[in-house]
C-alpha cells in the first residue's frame, strides 16, 4: 500500500532551513505538547500529471474558538480550485482556509477536517507551515512514504508485515503448548485482544498492554516486528450478538474515549516503543451492524436500531483512528466483516460507504486507514475452488443454490480483494490493504472434499465441493468441523497484506449455556448447539461445540478439533 510519511512533531515547530527543505526547531527543555498551540495534518490524497486533491486536519489545543482560520503558503504554482468544509481563498500563493458556518466552533483538544482540489505544474511541493488564527503550528509534514521497512520509526512503510517478524504473545502460547499436540503451532503469532477497559493493564494478573510492547520488543532484537492488537470495547459492542457484548452501555460514549482508547494511545505513542509496527484491528462486528440488523429488515434487533440512531460506532471508531492514526507506527485496520454477511449486493456498497463516513468522523480522515480486515474470529472459507460464483448446472446459477443464496461471493479472498476495490472507488487511499484471518476456516480433515459435487441440482454441485462445511454461513459460534486455516503470511495475494491468525485459535466465542460473569458477557442461543436459529441465520441450526466456556475463555475441545481439521495439514 502507497502510504504517505507521518512523523507529527508533537513538540517542534517546523522552519524554513536555509535551503528552503523544512527542519525542526527544538523547543525549550520545559516545553511539551500543551505548549504547542496548535497541530495541522496536510496530506497530498491523490495526485495526477496536472492536480491532486489534498486533505487538511487542524486541531486546536489553545482556547476554545467560535471561527477560526488556516493560512499557508506554496512554494510553486499550485491552485486551489474547489474545496469542501471550509472557505478556501487564494491571493498569489498564499492560501486562506476559513470555517464555514457550520463548523466554526473549535474547543480545546478538538480539531476540523476539510478538504480540496488543486491544479500545478512541474513539483507540487508540501507547504512547511502553517498558521491558526496567526500562531504557528506544528506540521504533519506528509513527505516521503512507501518503501520496505525503513528504519525511522515516522516513516509508515507499505505493508507493516512485509520483511518483519510478527509477536508471538506468550500467554496464548503457553496454552497451545500445554495442548497435546499444540506445540506445533504454538509459536504461529496471533492477535492481542483488548476487549475492555481492565485489558489494558491486564486482567487477573495477565499481560498488560505495555508489558506486551515489553515483550515484543523482546523477542524483535533486531529486524522489524510487528504487533497485533484488537481494539475493542464500543458502547453498546456487538448489538447483534449477545455472547459478545461488551462492558459499556449504548450511551456511554464519553467513557470509551476517556478510559478506553485515551490510554491505549498513550501507550503506543511512548517513544520506548517507536520500533514496532503496531497493527490495530478497530472494533469487529460493529459496523456492519449499522447496516444489516437495522430498520425494517427481518435481521434487525432494538439494540442495533439504537446504536444507528444514536451515532455511537461511527463516533466510536472515528475516535479511535484519529487518536490512534496520530501515532506514526501504529496501522489501523478497520473490520469489513466477510463474505457471508456483507457480500450481497444490498449490504456491500452501503457498507463501503458507512464506513468512509466512520473514518471522517470525530477528526479522523481516510489517512488514519492503513487497511480492512476481514473474517475476524469467523470461519469463512478463504478459497472455494471446487466451484466459482460464474457457474451454472443444467441451466441454474451457483447463486441460486441454497449454501450461495444469492450473494456475489463463495470465499473470503475474492470478497476482500473486491471490498478493496469498493472502499477504494468510495474515497479511501489506493494503496490501502486487506488482512484476512485464517485462523479458523482451514475446513481440512476427512470432510474436506477432494473435488466438485454431483451435477444433478445446483445444490449438489455445490454442497457437494464446499470445503466450507458450516449449515449455514450466518452460522459464527464455535463450529463444529472447522479447522485451521493458511499460517500468518505476509503478501500472499494481489492487495492481500497478509494472512493473520487474528482471533487465537482455542479461545471460545461464546458459551454454550448462560454462565454467570462480570466481564459484561451475554448467552446467546447461537452458542448453543441445540438452538433451531433465528432469521440471521436462515433459521437453521447453530452448529455450535458444546460444552463452550464465555467467549475469550480457553476452549480446549475446540483447540484439538482445530488442529486435526487444519488445512493445510499439520
Amino acid at each position: 500500500m502507497s502510504r504517505t510519511r507521518t512523523a507529527l512533531l508533537a513538540a517542534l515547530v517546523l522552519v524554513a532551513g536555509a535551503s528552503g527543505t523544512a527542519v525542526a526547531a527544538a523547543p525549550s527543555a520545559d516545553a511539551g505538547i500543551a505548549a504547542i498551540p496548535c497541530s495541522v495534518d496536510y496530506k497530498v490524497q491523490n495526485q495526477w500529471d496536472t492536480g491532486f486533491t489534498a486533505a487538511v486536519t487542524v486541531t486546536n489545543n489553545s482556547a476554545a474558538k467560535s471561527s477560526w482560520a488556516v493560512k499557508w503558503s506554496y512554494a510553486g504554482n499550485q491552485k486551489v480550485t474547489s474545496g469542501w468544509n471550509a472557505k478556501i481563498s487564494q491571493s498569489g500563493t498564499a492560501v486562506t482556509a476559513a470555517n464555514e458556518t457550520y463548523n466554526g466552533s473549535l474547543g480545546t483538544g478538538s480539531s476540523v477536517s476539510f478538504g480540496f482540489n488543486g491544479s500545478y505544474s512541474g513539483t507540487n511541493a508540501l507547504p512547511t507551515a502553517f498558521t491558526l488564527d496567526g500562531v504557528t503550528c506544528n506540521v504533519d509534514d506528509g513527505s516521503g512514504g512507501g518503501g520496505g521497512g525503513g528504519t525511522d520509526p515516522g516513516t509508515r512503510v507499505d505493508n507493516p508485515y512485509a520483511g518483519a517478524k510478527v509477536y508471538v504473545n506468550p500467554e496464548w502460547s503457553a496454552k497451545a503448548a500445554a495442548e497435546t499436540g499444540g506445540s506445533r503451532i504454538s509459536s504461529q503469532p496471533t492477535g492481542v485482544w483488548l476487549d475492555r477497559i481492565a485489558a489494558i493493564n491486564g486482567v487477573s494478573g495477565g499481560m498488560g498492554l505495555r508489558a506486551h510492547l515489553d515483550a515484543a520488543l523482546a523477542q524483535k532484537s533486531t529486524g522489524q516486528e510487528v504487533v497485533q492488537l484488537v481494539v475493542y470495547d464500543l458502547p453498546g459492542r456487538d448489538c447483534a450478538a449477545l455472547a459478545s457484548n461488551g462492558e459499556l452501555g449504548p450511551t456511554e460514549i464519553g467513557r470509551y474515549e476517556t478510559e478506553f482508547i485515551d490510554p491505549i494511545a498513550a501507550i503506543l505513542a511512548d517513544t520506548k516503543y517507536a520500533s514496532l509496527r503496531i497493527v490495530t484491528t478497530i472494533e469487529i462486528d460493529s459496523l456492519p451492524n449499522l447496516v444489516t440488523n437495522t430498520g425494517s429488515k427481518a435481521t434487525a434487533t432494538p439494540q442495533c436500531d439504537t446504536m444507528l440512531a444514536n451515532g455511537n460506532y461511527v463516533k466510536g471508531v472515528g475516535y479511535a483512528l484519529n487518536k490512534l492514526g496520530a501515532i506514526p507506527n501504529v496501522y489501523n485496520y478497520i473490520d469489513a466483516g466477510h463474505h457471508g454477511w456483507l457480500g450481497w449486493d444490498d449490504n456491500f456498497a452501503p457498507s463501503a460507504n458507512l464506513f468512509y463516513q466512520a473514518a471522517n468522523a470525530e477528526g479522523a480522515t481516510v489517512n488514519d486507514v492503513a487497511g480492512f480486515i476481514t473474517n475476524t474470529a469467523n470461519y469463512s472459507a478463504l478459497k472455494e475452488n471446487n466451484f466459482t460464483i460464474n457457474d451454472s448446472v443444467n441451466g441454474v446459477s451457483v447463486r441460486q443454490s441454497k449454501w450461495v443464496d444469492w450473494n456475489r461471493y463463495v470465499d473470503e479472498q475474492s470478497y476482500a480483494q473486491a471490498f478493496r476495490s469498493q472502499l477504494v472507488s468510495v474515497g479511501f487511499n489506493s494503496g490501502i490493504g486487506m488482512l484476512i484471518d485464517t485462523s479458523r476456516n482451514g475446513w481440512g480433515g476427512s470432510a474436506r472434499p477432494t473435488g466438485p459435487g454431483a451435477t444433478t441440482s445446483v445444490d449438489t454441485y455445490v454442497d457437494g465441493g464446499r470445503y466450507d462445511r458450516r449449515i449455514q454461513v450466518g452460522n459464527w459460534c464455535n463450529q463444529s468441523g472447522a479447522g485451521l486455516g493458511e499460517r500468518p503470511q505476509a503478501a500472499p495475494a494481489t492487495g492481500i497484506d497478509a494472512y493473520v491468525w487474528m482471533k487465537p485459535p482455542g479461545e471460545s466465542d461464546g458459551s454454550s449455556t448462560a454462565i454467570a460473569n462480570d466481564e459484561g458477557k451475554g448467552f446467546d442461543r447461537m452458542c448453543d448447539p441445540t438452538y433451531t436459529g433465528n432469521a440471521r441465520n436462515g433459521n437453521n441450526m447453530s452448529g455450535a461445540l458444546a460444552n463452550a466456556p464465555l467467549s475469550g475463555h480457553w476452549f480446549s475441545a475446540q483447540f484439538q478439533q482445530l488442529m486435526a481439521n487444519a488445512y493445510p495439514p499439520l
